[in-house]
C-alpha cells in the first residue's frame, strides 16, 4: 500500500529533485558585498574580529570589486574610516574624502556593470561615534544632522553613488536626502532606507573594522528597541512616503520575522542586512569545529530569503558568489 504522506519522501530522495522542487534558492543576483576603504594604509589590514574582511586601501579595493564584478555579485556598499575625525563629520562630504575618491576610482574601473551603494552616516566620521550631530548636552541633534546628510548625500553622489543607503534612524532623514538630491540634479540616485534598524548588540565587529564604536552612551535614542516589531512597519511606511525606493532590515536573523511582515505590507524591494555579529559567530563556531560553516552559511541566507527579503548584505558574498560560479 502507498501511503499519501510518502509524497513527501519521494520528493525528497535525491539531491536532483530536492533542487528541482526547493521553495526558495539563493543566488548571485541576491548579493551586496559590505567593503571596508581606510585612509593612510599601506595595504589591506585584516580584522581579527570578522575572518576573512579586509580594511581596503583604495588600490586593494579596486582590486577585490572587480573580482566580484566579474563572479557576477550586483552591488557592492562603501563604508569610509577617515584618517581624521571631528564632532561634525567634516570627512564625510568632503570631495576629497575617502569614499568620495573610492567611488570616482571604481566608477572608472567598473563603469555601469556593478551598482555602488554607499553608506550615508556620520558614525564612522565623527571623534565621539555618534551618528549625528551633538548637542551641548550631548544627545543627538535630528535636525542638524539632518543638514549634514543633505550635503553628505550630495557629495557622495556627485562622486558616482548609484545608491544613498541612510542608516542613522534619523526623523525625516530620507525626506531631507531625497529633496537635497532631487535639487541637486541627482533625482535619478535611489534611496535605499535603513528603515528598521535595530539597536543590537550583534554590531560589535563592525565597530571594529568601521573604527566607530560610541565614545559614550549608546544608540538606543534613536535606532530601534529589539522588543518592536510593530514599530517597525511604521519606519518603514514613513520612509516610503518620504521618497525611499528600497527599504532595509536590520540585523537579518533575530529579525526574521519582522522581515516578514514588511514583506506582506510593501511591494518596494525589501533588503535585509546580514550582519558582523551573525557573521562572525558563523565564523568562530566553524573554526572550533562546532558547526559546518558552509552549510550553516547557506541556512542563514536562505533563511533570509525565505522570509521575504529580495536583496542580502552579507560579507558572505564573495565565498557565496565563488561557490556559485563553481
Amino acid at each position: 500500500m502507498t501511503f499519501p504522506t510518502r509524497r513527501l519522501r519521494r520528493l525528497r530522495r535525491t539531491p536532483a529533485l530536492r533542487r528541482l522542487v526547493a521553495e526558495h534558492s539563493v543566488t548571485v543576483d541576491d548579493l551586496v558585498a559590505p567593503l571596508f576603504v581606510k585612509e593612510g594604509l599601506t595595504g589591506p589590514q585584516p580584522i581579527l574580529s570578522m575572518p576573512g574582511v579586509m580594511q581596503h586601501t583604495q588600490e586593494s579595493l579596486r582590486t577585490e570589486v572587480r573580482a566580484l564584478r566579474d563572479l557576477g555579485v550586483p552591488a557592492v556598499i562603501l563604508f569610509g574610516i577617515p584618517s581624521a575625525k571631528d564632532g561634525r563629520g567634516s570627512a564625510a562630504d568632503d570631495p576629497d574624502g575617502v569614499v568620495q575618491v573610492a567611488l570616482r576610482n571604481l566608477r572608472d574601473e567598473v563603469g555601469d556593470s556593478l551598482v555602488l551603494m554607499v553608506d550615508t552616516c556620520l558614525d564612522e566620521y565623527t571623534d565621539h561615534g555618534h551618528c549625528g550631530i551633538l548637542t551641548p548636552a550631548g544627545e543627538v541633534d535630528n535636525d542638524d544632522t539632518l543638514d549634514r546628510l543633505r550635503s553628505i548625500c550630495v557629495a557622495q553622489a556627485r562622486a558616482g553613488a548609484d545608491v544613498i543607503a541612510p542608516s542613522g534612524m534619523m526623523d525625516g532623514m530620507v525626506g531631507a536626502i531625497r529633496g537635497a538630491l532631487d535639487d541637486a540634479g541627482f533625482d535619478d540616485r535611489l534611496v535605499l532606507s535603513y528603515a528598521v534598524k535595530y539597536a543590537s548588540a550583534e554590531y560589535g565587529p563592525f565597530r571594529d573594522a568601521g573604527e566607530c564604536a560610541p565614545q559614550f552612551g549608546d544608540r538606543r535614542g534613536y535606532q530601534m528597541d529589539p522588543a518592536n516589531a510593530r514599530e517597525a512597519l511604521d519606519e518603514v511606511l514613513l520612509d516610503i512616503d518620504e521618497g525611499a525606493d528600497m527599504v532595509m532590515v536590520k540585523p537579518a536573523l533575530s529579525y526574521l520575522d519582522v522581515i516578514a511582515e514588511v514583506r506582506s505590507v510593501v511591494n518596494v524591494p525589501l533588503a535585509a542586512y546580514h550582519v558582523s555579529g551573525e557573521y562572525s559567530m558563523l565564523k568562530a563556531a566553524a573554526a572550533n569545529g562546532w558547526i559546518d560553516g558552509h552549510q550553516v552559511a547557506w541556512e542563514h541566507l536562505v533563511s533570509i530569503k525565505r522570509a521575504g527579503a529580495d536583496i542580502i548584505l552579507t560579507y558572505l558574498a564573495r565565498e557565496i558568489a565563488e561557490e556559485l560560479n563553481g
